[in-house]
């Protein structure tokens, strides 16, 4: 493995140190490569006084360390005696070396099982999206013929999903996040169902209303069967363009009527979902609490994927980013203890976002934080010398040691970055969006 250079030379504001300098508080940065040591992180504060023995016995030249970054300064430089028993001497340090090489291999072992844990969940929740983008793609096309099967075919989905994806929410989000567009009408249903069943469960509903409200978010689009490609692929639409998408809420209603089988709820969210708390929406203006109930759960559902997955792939918003958009800018156009629900469902970071790490570190976030410590989830590091397969996931809630610095904007990462990171997601900054 390649080492970067950078990692062995002096930063602007480090000082060089020994290990004769370290103790708990002190920040160092270990100028090895990642897997040449058995710590989560090459640049840390020191924890305990174990951590700063097993530093010490990796016999480094040098360390360095961020003044800015320590706890407590660094104990001054000591002159290293010489040994009173070479042959004693050169046992302990053997020994060092040893308890250092198996705690070294226990660390990298516990990385890997973590690891391949993630990502056997990651492969079964995708084997499952795949298949159910395929029942809702071919049920969405078949409406026009066959509505009362292409229900059924919806609601089966919906129930399956609600026990796969539900079970393990950390897959489903990044599934969100991180979706491909092969076919947009089926991939948006299937995540504004995910979105309002997380929604729902946050807000307690029984079983029997998610899937009312499940497969009501898979159907919410199924007018936009009669809107030519070109309007709806079409972010900036004139006056007669919009009015023609505004139809697809009317039309949508009314050809799921005809299916003669789903219930008032279902059909009150497909004609109601772009309706707005503040009586800016359509297609009739309700406000308040004159919008249905599962017209305001799947709103709120039905803007987030909008913000994280538009039309114009170049302005993305990173879930984090959409949250907040929705919070600081939208919230009046929503049913805000529903939106208070769905921010709590989905986390201060949700899987999915870019962040920067407080050790100066791009990762993105593939699990959520654990009760209790809703700051630390589990990020991805992006490290290119290390194959994506065996990409390195830090759980920070074990550690507390490095933290979330900031949010990223998807759109001030490198292509690189973002296909290392979420390599599903469609990137295109600087090219107009197909």
């Amino acid at each position: 493995m390649s080492s970067d250079p950078d990692k062995l030379t002096r930063q602007a504001g480090e000082l060089c140190i020994d290990a004769s300098q370290l103790r708990p508080g002190v920040h160092v940065r270990l100028p090895v490569p990642w897997m040449d040591h058995h710590f989560m992180f090459s640049s840390f504060v020191i924890a305990d006084e174990e951590q700063a023995r097993l530093i010490a016995a990796m016999k480094l030249p040098q360390l360095f360390c961020d003044p800015a970054r320590c706890k407590v300064p660094p104990l001054p430089r000591q002159e290293t005696a010489a040994p009173a028993d070479p042959a004693a001497d050169g046992k302990a340090e053997q020994d060092e070396l040893a308890a250092l090489e198996a705690a070294r291999e226990e660390a990298r072992e516990r990385r890997t099982r973590m690891m391949d844990a993630l990502r056997e969940r990651l492969v079964k929740a995708e084997q499952h999206y795949r298949g159910a983008a395929r029942t809702v793609s071919r049920a969405i096309r078949g409406f026009a013929t066959n509505p009362r099967q292409s229900v059924a075919d919806l609601a089966a989905v919906c129930e399956k999903s609600t026990a796969a994806l539900l079970a393990d929410p950390d897959t489903a989000f990044v599934l969100i996040a991180d979706k491909g567009h092969d076919d947009g009408h089926a991939a948006h249903a299937l995540s504004v169902m995910t979105l309002s069943l997380l929604l729902g469960k946050q807000a307690q509903l029984p079983e029997q209303a998610l899937g009312v409200l499940g497969t009501a978010a898979l159907l919410h689009d199924i007018g936009k069967r009669l809107i030519s490609p070109s309007i709806l692929r079409n972010s900036e639409r004139n006056r007669h363009e919009e009015a023609i998408f505004r139809t697809h809420c009317r039309s949508g209603h009314d050809e799921a009527m005809r299916a003669g089988s789903l219930s008032k709820p279902m059909l009150e969210a497909i004609l109601h979902h772009h309706e707005r708390i503040d009586g800016s929406g359509f297609p009739e203006r309700l406000s308040g609490n004159a919008i249905p109930l599962a017209a305001r759960m799947v709103a709120i559902a039905d803007r987030f994927d909008s913000l994280v997955n538009p039309i114009d792939y170049r302005r993305a918003l990173g879930p984090a980013e959409a949250l907040s958009t929705m919070w600081t800018r939208e919230q009046r156009g929503f049913d805000t203890s529903f939106l208070q629900l769905f921010v709590r469902a989905m986390g201060i970071y949700p899987p999915g976002s870019i962040v920067q790490l407080s050790d100066g570190r791009i990762g993105a976030v593939v699990g959520s934080a654990p009760v209790g410590k809703p700051l630390l989830p589990k990020v991805m590091i992006y490290a290119p010398e290390v194959p994506h397969r065996e990409a390195i996931i830090a759980d920070l809630a074990t550690q507390e040691v490095v933290t979330i610095e900031r949010v990223l904007r998807l759109q001030d990462r490198s292509v690189e970055e973002v296909r290392y990171l979420l390599p599903q997601r469609k990137v295109n900054w600087s090219c107009p969006a197909q």
